[in-house]
């Protein structure tokens, strides 16, 4: 049978963390461990208030289906991953959760590595594991300096989406040799996206993510024709039913764990998009070091990664962990 154990914890950002989405000053999660016999995994799903999720919500739902989950027995993950799919069909977040602390259990049963046992060939192996970005969130031009200036890093990602975005990036530029890439949540519109394009190309931005709206299919697909800079799919990609649409007008996608609903699911969408010859980014939403780990296992089949939540947030995770005499850990 399996163990279970949750919690709900609250990360306070180091800085207030704007984006085209809002402003956040706390990363709220939900951590699972799940134990058989001494052997514990651990995962996490960080809610987004536009997702309508809440912790509160998963834990009320995992609570409810705690009898059936701890009666499940040991197999292979994508069995697990398709038994919670059916048992919680709306809430892939929390699906996300228990298939990553099953996977990290799994791993550690089989003694191997886990990004050698989830199934992504060799053949699509990158040939440099990609660095991650330090995202830095909207704010005055002279803070984003500041907050560049207090941590220095070879690939920043710029969050975008306001009336000062060109000046911002200019300045940023100047102060800088690093890569740059910007993420604009879906805050543009398609006239004001095709009239930065050519500054944005001086400035030589590695890509843009999400410049429009998430369902502007036939504006996306103008812009997409347009640019030289490679345009990232992130809002419209959240699950792997998204890629198909999603290819006809990136250049690639954004992978999040926690949107798509696991480890599972995601090597079947890297998958898809590197056999159509699409760039793949995994990335964060602001993960502490348990769900940072496991974007960590994808990184040879990745050509980018956003994976700076541990480097955005104040609190480590890893010492609410206790371990007990028997070998087991518990979660507080």
């Amino acid at each position: 049978m399996l163990r279970i154990q949750y919690k709900k914890i609250n990360s306070e950002f180091e800085y207030p963390f704007q984006t085209a989405h809002g402003l956040k000053t706390h990363q709220p999660a939900l951590l699972i461990a799940l134990t058989i016999g001494q052997v514990t995994g651990y995962g996490e799903a960080p809610p987004v208030h536009y997702y309508n999720v809440t912790v509160e919500s998963m834990i009320e739902e995992l609570v409810q289906k705690m009898p059936i989950l701890v009666r499940y027995a040991f197999t292979e993950p994508e069995r697990f991953w398709h038994f919670c799919h059916h048992l919680f069909p709306n809430n892939p977040f929390l699906v996300c959760a228990l298939d990553m602390a099953y996977w990290n259990m799994f791993a550690q049963v089989k003694k191997q590595p886990l990004r050698d046992l989830i199934g992504l060939s060799d053949d699509l192996k990158l040939e440099q594991e990609p660095p991650t970005d330090y995202t830095i969130g909207m704010d005055s031009e002279e803070a984003m300096l500041e907050k560049m200036k207090a941590h220095p890093w070879p690939v920043y990602k710029v969050k975008v989406g306001g009336k000062n975005d060109l000046p911002i990036l200019e300045a940023m530029r100047s102060a800088s040799n690093a890569r740059i890439r910007i993420d604009a949540n879906g805050g543009w519109q398609l006239k004001e996206a095709l009239e930065i394009l050519p500054a944005l190309k001086q400035l030589n931005i590695e890509l843009i993510e999400q410049p429009l709206a998430k369902d502007a299919w036939d504006d996306m697909a103008i812009l997409y024709a347009a640019s030289d800079i490679p345009f990232i799919a992130d809002e419209s990609c959240v699950s792997e039913s998204d890629v198909k649409q999603c290819l006809s007008c990136f250049h690639g996608i954004n992978i999040k764990l926690t949107k798509c609903s696991g480890i599972t699911p995601a090597v079947r969408m890297i998958k898809e998009a590197r056999q159509a010859g699409k760039l793949v980014m995994m990335g964060c939403m602001s993960e502490t070091e348990i769900g940072s780990l496991a974007i960590a296992q994808f990184l040879p089949w990745l050509h980018y990664v956003d994976m700076d939540g541990p480097l955005l947030l104040k609190n480590c995770v890893l010492k609410q962990l206790v371990y007990l005499p028997n070998g087991q850990v518990e979660i507080r």
